[in-house]
This record gives structure tokens, C-alpha cells and sequence, in this order.
């Protein structure tokens, strides 16, 4: 059952722009690492506005993330910005669950962090995360690479927060590491 219930929660976050989704039991960021850029504030949709990213201001470094697909579904997220090097990543962390079940099922779920490579510029905003099946062929061929477990068919990063950060600045450049998602652009309207 457990494992069930963690197969369905990260099913969720794969399926969300149609990027993938690493998992990571530890967040990318330490306290040092982070920023707050306000012009991330607001919503953002693909080209076809079936998708919405809207961020608000949680706290001085944190955003509440609302997402809505294409069918109109929410899920709500804490995200935080962070730099390292030269690069801004998001650190995606699931907000309170909403999934009607008991409380017994519920703390069988497994919260995780996702991250994204992110670019802004102007109105833009590009979003890229690690292909899983690059990701697995790498830590196949160089399982020492970073601290990772194997769950079924994917991966679980295990590694703490600098690790990472050295382990994606490392391969920032490197040929099909990395989904680049659909682009997304600023819709004008205010977040609610």
C-alpha cells in the first residue's frame, strides 16, 4: 500500500507540463542559497493558456504555487527560487495534500522535492528538469555519481542539497540531460 500510494503521488508531479520529475528526499536549496525576484510573482500559461503557473509571495524567500491543468484540476505547491553559479532553479515541495482518504493512508505518502532549471526574461519564462531515462542511463553507467535509490523504474535522489547543486551545475551543459518544457508566457491577469 505504501508503495502504491508513492507511485500515485510521484505520478502526479511527472505528469505536470508533461516535464519530468526527478524526485529528491532533500531540498535543493540551503538558506544561503536563496532569492526572492518578484517578477516572478503572477500567473503564467503555455501558448495554448490550458496550463497555469500562478506564483504569490508565501514569505520573504518562499512562493505558493497554484498549478491547473488543462482540465482544470489545482494542485498547490511551496516553491522557493534559488541561484547557484550562474543558474536559477525552482525547489517544488507539494503543499497539504488533498486527497480524500484517512489519515492512516495518508502518512504513507512520501513528500519529495522536485526542481527545475529556470531562465526569465521579460514576459518568458523557460522551465527544463532532468530527463528520467538520461538520468538513469548516467547513474547506470557511474553509480557513484550522486546518492540516489532506485524505486521501481525511477530514481529517488538521496543526496543533500550541495550535491546536488554540484551534480546539476555539472551537467547544466551536457547533451539530452535536460526536458526543456513548453514555454510559458505572462497572462495579464492578477493572481487570485
Amino acid at each position: 500500500m505504501k508503495k502504491a500510494a508513492t507511485l500515485i503521488f510521484l505520478g502526479l508531479l511527472f505528469l505536470m507540463t508533461g516535464c519530468n520529475f526527478i524526485p529528491s528526499v532533500h531540498p535543493l536549496y540551503t538558506d544561503q542559497d536563496l532569492i526572492f525576484d518578484p517578477l516572478l510573482v503572477g500567473v503564467w500559461a503555455d501558448k495554448d493558456g490550458n496550463l497555469t503557473w500562478t506564483f504569490t509571495k508565501k514569505a520573504e524567500d518562499a512562493y505558493t504555487l497554484l498549478y491547473v491543468d488543462e482540465k482544470g484540476k489545482k494542485g498547490e505547491f511551496t516553491v522557493h527560487l534559488l541561484k547557484v553559479g550562474d543558474r536559477r532553479f525552482l525547489d517544488i515541495y507539494a503543499a497539504d495534500t488533498d486527497i480524500q482518504q484517512n489519515d492512516f493512508y495518508k502518512c504513507h505518502l512520501l513528500p519529495v522535492h522536485t526542481f527545475m532549471r529556470m531562465q526569465q526574461q521579460g514576459d518568458g519564462l523557460q522551465m527544463a528538469s532532468l530527463k528520467q531515462d538520461w538520468i538513469k542511463k548516467y547513474l547506470q553507467e557511474h553509480p557513484d555519481a550522486i546518492k540516489h535509490e532506485k524505486v521501481d523504474d525511477g530514481i529517488l535522489l538521496t543526496a543533500q542539497s550541495k550535491d546536488m547543486q554540484a551534480f546539476l551545475l555539472k551537467h547544466d551543459k551536457t547533451a539530452d540531460a535536460w526536458d526543456e518544457c513548453s514555454p510559458m508566457k505572462r497572462r495579464m491577469d492578477k493572481p487570485k
